[in-house]
Parts: C-alpha cells; structure tokens; sequence
C-alpha cells in the first residue's frame, strides 16, 4: 500500500529536530542518565518553574513535590524492577531510558505523529540491544526491559504492542506489528507459577502479526508469514505460511510462494525448547515469593 508523505511546517520542523538532536547527544555523552531524563521531561511537562523553586528549597505541596520527583527515574520503580534474573547492569540504563519512553507517550506532544516518531526512533537506538534504520514505533509500546530488543531495517511497531523481552526478542527487517499485539519471551511453570523460564522469541524478515495477536515465548514467525488477527501463535509458523485461530496453526501459504514453502502438513511444530535461555540467580540474592503459597 502507498502511503503518503507527511511533513511538519519548516519552524516546527526545525524545533523537534534540534531538540530531539539534542536528546541524542545528552543520551550519547557522559551525563548521568537519570538526570537527562529528568530535565528533558521537566521541560516536556512545562514544569521548569515549578521544578527550580522546588531546587532553590522553597516550599511547594506534597503533590507537587511527589510530580517533581517522579520525572526522575532513579526515584520511580518499574514492573521489571522486581525479577529476580534480570541483567542488574544493563537494566539500570534501561529502566531510566524506558522510564523516558513511557513518560514522553504520556505527554500530549506524543499525539504528533511526525515529532513522537522521529523521537522514539532516536530512543530505540539508544534503549534496544540494536535497532535498524527507518523504524516506525507507534503510541503506547511497552517493554519488560528493551535491551533484550533487536530490530531490523523499516519496522513498525503499531499502537499499545507489549514486547516483553524477558529473555530475548528478535524482530527481522520490514516486519509489521499490528496494534494490540503481545510478544512474550518468558514462560511460568504449569504447576508453580512462580517458576519461570526464559525464551528467544523469533519474527523473521517480511513477517506481519496483525491485529490483538500473541506470540508464546520460544516461537518462531518465519520470514513473509503472516499471523492473522486476535491469533495465539503457541508453535512454530513456517515461512510464507498464513496462520490463524487460537491456537494458530497454518491454513494457507501465501500464493507465489507455494514452491518454495513447507507443505502445510509439516507446519505447525514446536521448537520452544530449543530457543531456551537458562539462567542463574545471584548467590545470596534477597528473594521472596509473591504468593506466599506451600505447593507440597
């Protein structure tokens, strides 16, 4: 499909480009992450004011101080704060970058498409293990962490996607994620729930997941197979295959493609074991268990 190119006027233009500019080169440098994220959303929540009479120690409202001190994400805690196996050094500068994400989509600068674009793409390159040229990350995504993220060249990711990359999230070149698709990498034990294990998740090149779809942990969406809407991908899509249903499993493969892809008999396989990532908890790390159950 053709779409159209959409442009900003040349003054606005300029303005989103020199500040998301300069969001790069302060991401890029030596500053402390936490105190760039700070700033760029005191000054995106127009809060600047209120945040240097806070500084100077004059008084404001509690609520007003709890605002202040929630733009800085050493002062927030996150979902993915809490697992026990997560990368304690990588996830701190993902969690103050995904902290940045989260709070410039809720700002109403994130409703222009063209600045809230350009602006996440620069982000991705920061926050994801790699990210490709080209990308398109639409309004309301969510991460578990975002280091275990790596895209291709021209993806887009559509409105309220959870890539949970608990273990590890692969995403090919040109691949289209629709709106309201969750991606999982991470699996809980059917009996102790607590007990979880951790995947590689895999959507090869030209792969489309559409609309309200969801990738089981260890699967694999191959390359040109599309998943069709509100689908439950639990095995393996081969390549060029059409995969629909809960669970989804492969009806058709795509015309003109037919001399080249498995036949749809051999679709249809697991092979969440293989793509397993083991882990190991720290010695001595302070743990509890949420439910508090015995299940002897």
């Amino acid at each position: 499909m053709t779409k159209r190119h959409v442009s900003l006027p040349e003054e606005a233009d300029d303005g989103v480009t020199a500040f998301i500019e300069e969001v790069d080169s302060r991401l890029s440098g030596d500053e402390d992450t936490c105190s760039v994220v700070q700033d760029v959303l005191v000054d995106l929540y127009g809060d600047r004011e209120a945040f240097e009479r806070w500084q100077a120690g004059k008084p404001v409202s509690n609520a007003t101080r709890v605002r202040l001190q929630g733009y800085d994400p050493c002062n927030a805690t996150v979902e993915s704060e809490y697992y026990a196996e997560k990368d304690e050094e990588r996830f701190q500068r993902s969690k103050h970058l995904q902290w940045l994400w989260r709070q410039f989509d809720a700002t109403p600068m994130a409703d222009n498409v063209e600045f809230a674009l350009r602006f996440r793409r620069m982000l991705a390159k920061h926050l994801f293990d790699e990210c490709g040229d080209n990308c398109r990350f639409f309004k309301g995504i969510s991460f578990t962490y975002g280091h275990n993220i790596t895209v291709g060249d021209n993806v887009v990711v559509h409105d309220d996607v959870h890539l949970d990359d608990r273990g590890r999230i692969t995403v090919g070149d040109r691949v289209s994620i629709s709106d309201g698709v969750h991606v999982y990498s991470h699996d809980h034990d059917v009996v102790d729930q607590t007990a979880v294990q951790n995947y590689h998740t895999i959507i090869e090149d030209d792969a489309r997941v559409t609309y309200d779809a969801m990738v089981r942990a260890g699967t694999k969406v191959g390359r040109n197979a599309l998943v069709g809407a509100r689908g439950v991908v639990q095995n393996d899509i081969p390549d060029h295959h059409i995969a629909v249903g809960m669970p989804a499993e492969s009806v058709k493969i795509k015309p003109g493609w037919e001399d080249v892809a498995v036949a749809i008999d051999q679709a249809n396989e697991n092979r969440q074991e293989q793509r397993r990532i083991e882990f190991e908890l720290d010695d001595g790390l302070d743990v509890f268990d949420e439910f508090d159950r015995d299940l002897s």
